[in-house]
């Protein structure tokens, strides 16, 4: 019979707490460790589903989110991937775009309709050949990150139903000849000039107008000094939740499964979550005044496409690929 002595006792605990801590150990080192770099704010809609995406796939990963650029500056997310800094990113598409152009096509106006048709182009033919087109680049595309649609905001009351109604209109765009064409292409007259400028520009009459998601609208209360926002959704703002190729190469068949199915649930809650803040948007904008309505977007959509498909900017757009983005219904 073992006799036990508050010594034997001890060092058993001691064991014991040292077995514990080496298996934690061989635990942390056996999961796989992931860096995600976006550039969002912490308590973003999209940062929320970041951390549950790393809650969801700690089994095999720990994947750590540097959110608000505190690892990589905002634009170096690609890079850092392919110099094998970084092992996940959110990508803006025109960054992409730099790399591969064929990619440019999702940049322009009224490719993508709504979230729901972004979502199901990814998820398509055209979706695989995108991701086939960014894999040059050393990115393997999990998910579309919805943020918004584009829409615009005006100070003069003049209603608009069609891009006629936006000629002669002086609308602040982002600076870059991709921004300024964008403007062209939904029929107003563009114009550069810093964000942080929109809200006086607007207040003094510099400017028409502006375009934006409405969330920024309301963070940057152009609500205050502008009329109306017309719904023309003429681009469907989302980035790119991407990882290094290399790295979703060499995890096992389960391994990039479970981190594929949880991409994909929380980003559908993400954008499930930014449809729901939208919605609310336009009602808070009434209630302040504005006028907020819903032009012919048809009339719109057929105005843009013909614009860039005569423009430069359409030349290095996969043929056919248009034709079969407009035909996918969501």
């Amino acid at each position: 019979m073992t006799k036990l002595t508050r010594r034997s006792v001890l060092a058993t605990g001691a064991a014991g707490a040292a077995a514990t801590l080496m298996a934690g150990t061989a635990f942390a080192q056996d999961r796989k460790r992931l860096r995600l770099s976006s550039v969002v704010s912490n308590n973003d809609i999209r940062a929320k589903a970041f951390a549950r995406i790393s809650e969801d796939v700690a089994k095999d990963f720990d994947l750590q989110v540097y959110n608000q650029s505190t690892l990589v500056p905002q634009g170096g997310e690609l890079t850092s991937i392919q110099r094998g800094t970084l092992e996940m990113g959110l990508v803006a598409p025109q960054k992409l775009a730099d790399q591969v152009p064929e990619w440019s096509i999702l940049t322009a106006a009224y490719v993508l309709r709504d979230a729901a048709h972004m979502k199901a182009v990814f998820d398509s033919d055209v979706g695989k050949q995108l991701n086939d087109i960014a894999a040059q680049a050393g990115l393997h595309v999990l998910a579309p990150v919805y943020f918004g649609a584009r829409q615009v905001n005006l100070k003069p009351e003049k209603k608009i139903n069609t891009p006629e109604d936006l000629k002669g209109m002086t609308l602040r765009m982002p600076g870059g000849d991709a921004w300024q064409f964008l403007g062209e292409a939904i029929g107003a007259s563009p114009t550069p000039l810093a964000y942080s400028e929109v809200y006086t520009g607007l207040q003094t009459g510099a400017i028409d107008g502006q375009d934006n998601p409405l969330p920024n609208d309301y963070n940057m209360k152009f609500y205050e000094v502008t009329s109306q926002i017309a719904l023309t959704s003429h681009l469907v703002g989302f980035d790119v939740l991407g990882i290094s190729k290399k790295v979703w190469d060499d995890m096992s068949a389960d391994q990039q499964k479970l981190l594929k199915d949880s991409v994909d649930k929380e980003i559908a809650a993400s954008t499930e979550e930014h449809l729901k803040r939208e919605q609310e948007l336009v009602d808070f904008f009434k209630e302040q005044g504005l006028e907020v309505y819903e032009p012919d977007r048809a009339a719109f959509r057929d105005y843009a496409q013909k614009k860039y498909l005569a423009s430069d900017f359409a030349k290095s757009w996969p043929e056919g690929m248009l034709e079969q983005i407009n035909a996918i219904q969501a």
